[in-house]
């Protein structure tokens, strides 16, 4: 399968401190790859990288066969990567669809093919009866369906989703995990994902990149990491097993 996206030898230190050390992966065309490891492992970091917060130090980032290394976060979501924030801050005062209207406008020139865009997004992520609430009213579940969908609608090739399941219940989750599912399969978007809760990985992902200590320890299937006595000792533990 061809590779979306290629990281390759990507290495970023933050005041002598080495946060990811030469990680390499690929993420196919199509697929779905979690990025697993334990707190601090650099999972966040390597994010950063690929979207343009910051340039690696070392190493490259290609998008579709093209260097987007150093490009900045803006030309790196009109290249085709969209993404999500770990800590949920919706535009709390605007609407619901304001919000993704914001979104929207990252690819529309004009406010009303933005706006329909942004009404489409909302009534596939099961939020367009909420569409005029002030962002500040969702709940939690709701404020992560929200940031998914303010990514969304950016129309981006590449979907990058850091922790959307977490603090969710599990009924939330398999709801949250189905709309993914869902994006994949109907509409062939590739998505990379940040992810702690294991039944979603393993039900959602085709191949898992783990981290620690800022360098990749493993990758594989789902079943094939969870069997990984490294990813057992680094991260899972033998509960998780």
């Amino acid at each position: 399968m061809t590779a979306l996206l290629e990281v390759a030898g990507v290495s970023k230190r933050f005041r002598g401190l080495k946060a990811v050390s030469e990680v390499s992966f690929a993420v196919p065309q199509g697929g779905i790859v979690a990025l697993i490891g334990p707190n601090g492992a650099g999972k966040t970091t390597t994010f950063n990288l690929i979207a343009g917060v910051f340039p690696p130090d070392e190493g490259r980032v290609m998008l579709q066969g093209r260097s987007i290394t150093g490009l900045r976060p803006n030309q790196v979501c009109a290249a085709g990567i969209g993404r999500t924030f770990q800590i949920v801050k919706p535009f709390g005062d605007l609407s619901v669809e304001e919000n993704v209207l914001v979104g929207a406008l990252a690819r529309e020139r004009s406010v009303e093919t933005a706006r329909r865009q942004a009404r489409a997004v909302l009534e596939r992520l099961g939020l367009a009866d909420q569409a005029a609430r002030p962002a500040r009213s969702l709940t939690l579940p709701d404020r992560k369906r929200l940031e998914v969908a303010r990514a969304l609608a950016t129309r981006p090739t590449l979907l990058l989703l850091d922790e959307v399941l977490a603090g969710l219940r599990p009924t939330e989750v398999d709801r949250m995990a189905e709309v993914l599912r869902e994006l994949n399969r109907r509409e062939g978007l590739t998505i990379l994902m940040i992810e702690h809760v294991m039944r979603a990985v393993m039900a959602l992902s085709d191949h898992v990149v783990v981290l620690d200590h800022g360098e990749k320890i493993a990758e594989g299937t789902p079943a094939g990491i969870v069997a990984d006595p490294r990813v057992i000792e680094s991260y899972l533990g033998a509960e998780g097993i």
